[in-house]
């Protein structure tokens, strides 16, 4: 069976942030988590080794596939920062027009840093994903 690698886990958020490298992507770090903290309420959790997650839900997939996931999160990786949004909202691609500079793969949106993005289309950005989340997987 498959096991899930991405998981909730008990490290610090604040560790993690201190860790990094480059004093630009840590203050983006900080920045990010007060953006995310403030827009949805949650408090901060590492999830596996790299990913700062807010919230959580629980799916299941047709094929039987299910797991628990962040409702948002973000990484600030070397190379870029990845912000996780809900996959298959159509609200994200019409929210994104106006975000600024970013790329998007499936279920990421990434960006070199944060004083390149609309700040108000990320917290938009955020607070459509949550409701979104809760809305395809109620009872959480």
């Amino acid at each position: 069976m498959y096991e899930l690698k991405t998981k909730e886990t008990d490290s610090s958020v604040i560790e993690f942030i201190e860790r990094m490298d480059h004093p630009g992507k840590r203050e983006d770090g900080y920045k990010l988590l007060d953006i995310f903290t403030d827009t949805t309420g949650y408090e901060a959790k590492m999830w596996g080794t790299s990913i700062i997650g807010f919230g959580k839900y629980h799916y299941k997939y047709e094929s039987g596939h299910e797991g628990d996931a962040p409702l948002v999160g973000f990484s600030p990786r070397k190379a870029k920062i990845s912000l996780y949004f809900a996959a298959g909202d159509t609200q994200r691609d019409k929210l994104l027009k106006a975000f600024g500079k970013h790329t998007t793969g499936k279920a990421c949106v990434y960006i070199n840093k944060v004083a390149d993005v609309d700040v108000e289309v990320l917290k938009a950005l955020i607070e459509q994903s949550v409701t979104f989340l809760k809305k395809t997987y109620p009872n959480q």
